[in-house]
């Protein structure tokens, strides 16, 4: 469980989802993979077309379909294999010589799953290709990946760049605990100034797992900028993600609080919209 598996597809996010795996991948040295994924479209011919088309001329254009279809097909195979390369070649000039790629057919998903065994971390774009330009929030892919998977998710942005600092939202229950250990064990946020965040909420010990968490995080040689705070979570994380400009966001999925809402939610728009920061999400 090594590898950082890049998800490229095409989109105009391909570029940075290829420098965001490259960036964990060095900071993991850890070998990099890319992964295309062929989804199968809803072809036309699979519609029952009888009384849409005159006799004779039915079993002619079907066929015409049929190879159009087969052509679509090819054609983006080698436009998968040709991004594939691109990609590639792309992590070799920036220095990293332990780079894979691999050709799916079916929901990207699915792939990803096939070979999360080897996985320590995805790397996906925040919007695939065929989602629209002026799409704000998360791709329609992420949220199924997320729920599937249980390898921490890099979702990179558009402006993708180095990192040099993180918001990390802690709420003092389990499964921020658990992203908190994986940061503390694992090399990716290593070096990177951390901005733990908590939002009171009704736990009676949650200040003082609030400070716990700060001590481990200074023990492991972190500079942390702590900050206890009252009032809305959503407006709070927002507001506080652009006065301290900080470069990413990390989550921990599946939590019991509002930050599950955050992030799978009808409050997604509220966290991720306005600040177009990458999202890492620990499980």
């Amino acid at each position: 469980m090594n590898k950082v598996i890049t998800c490229i597809d095409g989109s105009n996010f391909t570029d940075a989802v290829c420098n965001a795996g490259i960036w964990a991948a060095d900071k993991l040295s850890a070998p990099l993979v890319f992964l295309h994924a062929i989804e199968k479209d809803r072809k036309v011919h699979n519609e029952n077309l009888s009384g849409a088309i005159g006799f004779g001329a039915k079993s002619a254009l079907l066929e015409q379909m049929t190879e159009l279809d087969e052509q679509h097909s090819k054609l983006a195979l080698q436009l998968g294999k040709e991004l594939l390369e691109h990609a590639q070649q792309r992590a070799i000039t920036k220095g990293h010589d332990q780079v894979e790629s691999t050709q799916r057919h079916g929901t990207i998903t699915d792939a990803i799953c096939d070979l999360e065994t080897d996985a320590r971390l995805i790397v996906l774009g925040r919007c695939g290709q065929g989602d629209s330009a002026s799409f704000k929030a998360l791709g329609s892919h992420i949220e199924h990946v997320i729920r599937q998977v249980h390898t921490p998710v890099l979702i990179a942005n558009q402006d993708f760049t180095q990192p040099k600092s993180f918001l990390l939202c802690y709420d003092g229950r389990e499964t921020a605990d658990k992203a908190l250990q994986r940061i503390v064990e694992g090399g990716l946020l290593k070096g990177l100034k951390c901005h733990l965040v908590t939002v009171k909420n009704n736990q009676d010990d949650q200040y003082s797992k609030f400070k716990a968490a700060e001590t481990l995080l200074l023990e492991h040689g972190f500079d942390v900028e702590a900050s206890y705070l009252t009032g809305d979570i959503f407006e709070i994380l927002i507001t506080y993600k652009q006065s301290y400009a900080v470069d990413m966001v990390v989550i921990g999925a599946f939590s019991h609080s509002k930050f599950r809402q955050v992030l799978l939610g009808s409050n997604t728009m509220k966290m991720i919209e306005n600040s177009q920061l990458p999202l890492l999400v620990l499980r």
